[in-house]
């Protein structure tokens, strides 16, 4: 499908959704074709997603025992 500048603009949306269901959506000026809409690919990442499978995680904000403490600076 090729639309006009000015259709693109009135019609954004639309096209938006035409492109995103798989149809090639060419906006052009005059007659010339000059841009072409493609969905930006999703990356499959997301935040949590091993949320609760390791068991519980360490506060690395927590203060170490003595002990650990005196190992890491050589005393024990």
């Amino acid at each position: 499908m090729q639309f006009s500048v000015h259709t693109a603009k009135t019609q954004l949306s639309r096209l938006i959704d035409a492109a995103l269901a798989g149809e090639e959506v060419v906006i052009a000026k005059g007659s010339k074709p000059v841009v072409r809409l493609v969905p930006v690919a999703q990356s499959g990442f997301r935040l949590g997603m091993c949320k609760g499978r390791f068991g519980p995680l360490p506060d690395f904000l927590e203060p170490e025992p003595e002990d650990m403490l005196e190992a890491w600076e050589g005393g024990a």
